[in-house]
């Protein structure tokens, strides 16, 4: 009845920052509300009312999908301003000194300042950027237990984890294929540690792109005819300090990251 093949074709057209303004908890309950036609499109307050009637129509074309970006990255500004620093810097495990936040991302310092601008040596793009500012919103400052759990596993990853294989997991197997080299580079770069005898896998390293978010990621050689794999588990505390979608977001902006260095250093 919606015009929709499914939530996920909804979701897709979102912005991904869970802001609220609609009156859901997050960005994947408003797709599903919508689906069901609970909600419609125009709900979304990053959505034009004159594209939001058409499901056909791409909503990921041009400028509109840049400005309603932008409009979502206002919006998570807009709750930084309103945050306190100081607190959220201790809960997300990051320094604060002089009005300024500095956490490490992806074994790299971001600085955000009272107004929620996001400045570090390297490019900042949206794949870091809307998840950096949503864990200093939603880290609840739990530590980590050291209980590994597939994306699928996790509260809300039912919805995510197959998008998750694809955009994440497959693209990071196939770099680790052509250069397995680059692991102890990448160990280095990303602040990580060995982390043996974990799911009998040939290769195992737990990467830390935020404080209290840790990913192991766990690498099987082919052998016998049998292909490689590779698979990424979070801890089972990782949505106390990082809502689903940004944990994915995350994902897509490490295997971003890895993917470059690759390209640089892999040759």
């Amino acid at each position: 009845m919606t015009g929709f093949s499914s939530h996920l074709e909804v979701l897709k057209r979102l912005p991904g920052t869970n802001c609220r303004e609609c009156r859901q908890a997050s960005c994947l309950a408003f797709s599903v509300a919508v689906f069901q036609g609970k909600k419609t499109l125009v709900d979304c307050p990053y959505q034009e009312a004159d594209d939001s009637t058409d499901p056909r129509k791409d909503a990921g074309a041009g400028s509109s999908l840049e400005r309603d970006m932008q409009l979502a990255l206002e919006n998570l500004r807009r709750q930084i301003r309103e945050t306190d620093l100081a607190q959220a810097a201790q809960r997300c495990g990051a320094l604060y000194h002089q009005g300024e936040m500095t956490l490490p991302c992806l074994g790299k310092p971001f600085r955000i300042d009272a107004a929620g601008i996001i400045r570090a040596d390297c490019h900042v793009n949206r794949w870091v950027s809307f998840p950096l500012l949503n864990y200093i919103l939603d880290c609840t400052g739990q530590e980590p237990r050291g209980d590994w759990l597939p994306l699928r596993d996790l509260k809300g990853g039912a919805d995510w984890w197959r998008l998750f294989g694809q955009r994440c997991e497959k693209p990071l197997k196939k770099v680790i294929d052509e250069y397995t080299e680059l692991l102890e580079l990448l160990v280095e770069i990303f602040a990580g540690e060995p982390a043996p005898d974990l799911f009998n896998s040939d290769i195992a390293i737990v990467l830390r792109p935020l404080p209290r978010l840790p990913i192991l990621l766990c690498y099987w050689k082919s052998e016998d005819g049998m292909d490689s794999s590779l698979h990424l588990f979070f801890d089972s505390t990782a949505e106390e300090n990082l809502k689903i979608e940004s944990i994915y977001s995350l994902g897509v902006g490490l295997v971003t990251m890895f993917e470059k260095i690759a390209l640089t250093h892999g040759k």
